[in-house]
């Protein structure tokens, strides 16, 4: 199917500025089979998710995403794998979430059936699935019952939305138009799902035969998984924002037990930060959960904690760790948890005992998105200890993998075939250092097919955030740069997360700042590796990244082209209008707009557009309510009225976080950048070569 980029190409340009594009490249215009990566390959490309081992470590059930061209989005299906053999059986044509029965003999899953998806439940070797639920919520955080008599999970419940006034009677078959939206809750848009509607998930609990599904929670708040049954099956441990003020908290969750039967409620948490994620203990003696002292600082180290069965006297395990935990399971014997956590950029999987001992155990884990090599990644363990997970390198999506008797092993190799096709760009750390003398974890990607010693143009690619981190993964926007000719840096300045909590707080309260000085330290060892080519500089990032990109160009004039994508521009605009209302000025700014406004312009890139010399295109999916259409417009308008070159491509349909969810979008979007970028490009055969340049 063909997708169309709206591009708006109505600078009044100078003339100077006015260059055609280079001549197009047999990278960047295939003609037949090629061995470059091209756009078209977004479709072959598949990647593993959510591997869930069975009880005995014997198969391993996984969502596999894939590509589908007619469609024009990735699909889902599942499949099992048996570890012994790795052999794979397809298990469900479309599925996600699969859960194993407590005795391993069944699978749960959700998976579409008209609009929205119901829960279903097939016997291990049976070729038909149960559908047990016919609820309109869309079921999610699975969990079975110990017994294995019930599922548990979390629907979204409808409710009706306030009524101001009423319209005229409409005659029979007049055409009205749609009546009005009363809107009055503070948090009212969501990006991706869009404007909210009105109700509340809440959890249910259903017969694994199916029947009737009973709701356990009720109230105007929102309830979230995952969920975690007491062994004895009378209670279920969740989290969720509760309370006279809900509504205007942001991340007081609090673990919260409700009796199975009766659906009475006891708050187990009480301070002021998240508490999230509980886990049961084996034996019911303990519940473990994700949390931290809120300090309304940006950023904080998601700990874990163990309490007893009511959560009371809790400790942390991980609070000399200095990472933040991303998920934890309890071990089968309950003196200990395995846990994943980021750190330099990799995602790792590590054993903390009880006594908060830790052990590490793998560190290539890898997963989540294609387009940026975010850190990211899941994982399972089975009753004796075998560790599935989704793992990898910079060659390819990632795989199924399986850590038994401490040595890991590939279970699939889902892209072999199209990468061992495909010249691909090479992946390689650089060292750099900081004005200050901090060390900057960074990687460089370099162009198929470069010569020894040749520099090549370089494009700095930053991540959005900024509490995020980058790492040594596969990315298709690096790839399809790199097929163009570029070499791509990418980079954890200060502020990215997995290097402790003191790192990702340099830029708490004044961010964009000294962030700034690291991407230009990385840029400046890029040449001195002896790969980027200083006349021929290009940066570009995403979110915070496209933040810092607009900072970057009303810094400097080194850059030949920008590429800003959805960006914050103007802090106040941003945090007044972005999805989470109430985020921004609580935890990035010390004061309320309106109390301190020039804190806000002076960290806003509009307030230096008047220093932009650069060409730069601004870019935005059409539906983002993260960082607003609005965010991108204001600066497309600042350059236009300063005669900047710039052009404003909206993705169209894309939310913030789904701006490459599309494959045809994804790729087109890379095809715009790289477009853009080649206008301002020297031409082939003008760079020079570097002496003592690295290989």
């Amino acid at each position: 199917m063909r997708l169309t980029l709206a591009i708006l190409l109505l600078a009044a340009t100078p003339a100077s500025a006015q260059q055609q594009p280079a001549a197009p490249t047999p990278a960047s215009v295939p003609d037949g089979p090629t061995r470059s990566f091209t756009g078209s390959d977004l479709f072959g490309l598949t990647i593993a998710a959510d591997p869930q081992i069975s009880p005995d470590g014997k198969t391993i059930v996984y969502v596999r995403r894939t590509g589908d061209v007619m469609t024009d989005r990735m699909q889902s299906s599942l499949w099992l794998i048996d570890v012994a053999s790795g052999r794979q059986t397809p298990f469900a044509t479309d599925g996600s979430s699969p859960r194993w029965s407590p005795d391993g003999a069944r699978i749960a899953y959700a998976a579409r059936d008209g609009e929205g998806s119901q829960l279903f439940v097939r016997w291990i070797g049976g070729a038909q699935s149960a559908r047990v639920t016919s609820f309109p919520g869309d079921p999610q955080a699975l969990a079975w019952s110990p017994d294995g008599t019930k599922l548990a999970y979390i629907a979204t419940v409808a409710g009706e939305g306030t009524k101001l006034g009423t319209q005229p009677p409409k005659p029979e078959g007049a055409k009205w138009a749609e009546p009005l939206t009363i809107i009055d809750r503070v948090n009212y848009r969501n990006d991706g799902p869009g404007y909210v509607k009105p109700g509340y998930d809440h959890l249910f609990v259903v017969g694994a035969d199916g029947g009737a599904a009973r709701q356990l929670t009720y109230g105007k708040f929102d309830d979230g998984g995952p969920l975690s049954w007491t062994p004895d099956g009378r209670s279920i441990v969740f989290a969720a924002i509760r309370g006279p003020a809900a509504d205007r908290q942001v991340m007081n969750s609090d673990v919260i037990a409700v009796d199975a039967t009766s659906g009475t409620m006891r708050t187990l948490t009480t301070r002021d930060g998240p508490d999230a994620q509980p886990r049961v203990s084996p034996d019911g003696s303990k519940i473990a959960w994700l949390g931290f002292d809120d300090k309304r600082r940006s950023y904080e180290n998601t700990q874990l904690y163990v309490g007893d069965r009511d959560a009371a006297s809790p400790r942390s395990l991980t609070a000399t760790l200095d990472r933040g935990i991303e998920d934890a399971v309890w071990s089968a014997d309950g003196r200990s948890l395995y846990a994943s956590y980021d750190d330099h950029g990799q995602r790792r999987v590590a054993r903390i005992g009880v006594d908060g001992r830790v052990t590490p155990l793998i560190d290539n884990v890898a997963g989540g998105g294609l387009d940026r090599p975010y850190t990211g990644g899941e994982f399972s363990v089975s009753k004796g200890g075998t560790i599935a997970y989704t793992g990898g390198d910079a060659s390819a999506p990632a795989d199924v993998w399986v850590l038994a008797g401490g040595k890991p092993r590939r279970l699939t190799t889902l892209n072999a075939v199209l990468t061992g096709s495909k010249a691909l760009a090479q992946v390689r750390k650089i060292a750099v250092t900081a004005p200050d003398g901090r060390p900057i974890d960074s990687w460089l990607a370099t162009p198929p097919g470069r010569v020894a010693g040749q520099r090549v143009p370089l494009i700095l690619e930053i991540h959005g955030g900024p509490n995020a981190a980058y790492g040594p993964g596969f990315a298709t926007d690096m790839q399809l740069y790199a097929a163009a000719g570029y070499a791509v840096l990418w980079t954890n300045p200060r502020g990215s997360t997995s290097y402790g909590a003191e790192f990702a707080n340099l830029i708490d309260k004044t961010y964009p700042a000294a962030d700034y000085d690291d991407l230009i330290a990385s840029v400046d060892a890029a040449i001195e590796d002896g790969t980027a080519d200083p006349d021929n500089l290009f940066v570009t990032g995403g979110s915070g990244g496209g933040l810092l990109t607009a900072w970057i160009v009303g810094k400097t004039d080194r850059f030949k082209a920008a590429a800003t994508q959805k960006p914050v521009i103007n802090w106040i605009s941003e945090a007044l209008t972005m999805d989470n209302t109430l985020f921004t000025s609580r935890y990035w700014f010390t004061k309320l707009p309106w109390e301190d406004p020039m804190s806000y312009w002076n960290r806003s890139p509009l307030s230096i557009v008047g220093n932009v010399k650069t060409p730069t295109l601004v870019v935005v999916g059409g539906d983002d309510y993260r960082t607003p259409v609005s965010e991108s417009e204001q600066y497309y308008a600042a350059l236009q009225i300063r005669g900047v070159p710039t052009a404003l491509v909206k993705v169209p349909g894309a939310s913030h976080g789904g701006i490459a969810s599309r494959p045809s979008q994804s790729a087109a979007k890379a095809s715009a950048i790289i477009a853009w970028f080649d206008r301002y490009r020297k031409p082939a055969g003008a760079t020079t070569p570097a002496q003592g340049a690295a290989q």
